[in-house]
């Protein structure tokens, strides 16, 4: 596989699919949320990493609350219900690793 540059201004919903892109093994969201927003509880087959450059996230998962900021890596396991809220007064801004050539998601 050739070295790919890809400008994220081409990319669909701010969202980098593997599949689509020599099949790499992950797919990438660079999410931006305002407050009070964020994705409601789902699952994948496979781990999920989310790390935070900038404001504060208020995660659910399994049941159980967890904040995270620019100072923390949240890795949420296979198969375990969680989602996300800006929890902080201003953006959020996040890199959203899914361990996965393709998205495949179960909305809760």
């Amino acid at each position: 596989m050739d070295v790919q540059i890809i400008s994220r201004d081409q990319l669909p919903d701010h969202s980098l699919v593997g599949a689509d892109h020599g099949g790499a093994g992950i797919c990438v969201i660079f999410a931006d949320n305002e407050p009070g927003t964020g994705p409601s509880l789902h699952k994948h087959p496979y781990e999920e990493v989310f790390i935070t450059l900038e404001g504060e996230a208020t995660f659910t998962v399994d049941g159980r609350e967890i904040v995270a900021t620019p100072q923390e890596v949240v890795i949420v396991p296979p198969d375990t219900a969680h989602g996300f809220t800006n929890s902080g007064g201003g953006p959020l801004r996040m890199v959203n690793i899914h361990v996965s050539p393709s998205f495949r998601t179960e909305w809760l």
